[in-house]
């Protein structure tokens, strides 16, 4: 099981650099550049406070993983 946990960090860190470049290019940049005002206000949410939490979270959950903090036989 500690096996799968650590392959499964891999997986959650793949998963916060996937998001980070989906926000960031696909979500963030667009809404920013386009002129209008509500986007600007998405693109900033979007950018600033969303793409920060949501990769940090992730990446943090499978580093964590890869490490084995989540293991059974901590000492």
């Amino acid at each position: 099981m500690d096996g799968l946990k650590k392959i499964l960090g891999i997986v959650w860190i793949l998963a916060a650099l996937v998001v980070a470049y989906f926000g960031i290019t696909v979500m963030g940049i667009p809404k920013l550049i386009s002129g209008k005002q509500e986007d600007l206000v998405f693109g900033i949410i979007i950018l600033f406070v969303l793409v920060p939490i949501v990769t940090g979270g992730l990446a943090i959950f499978g580093y964590y993983s890869l490490i084995g903090e989540y293991s059974n036989d901590k000492q």
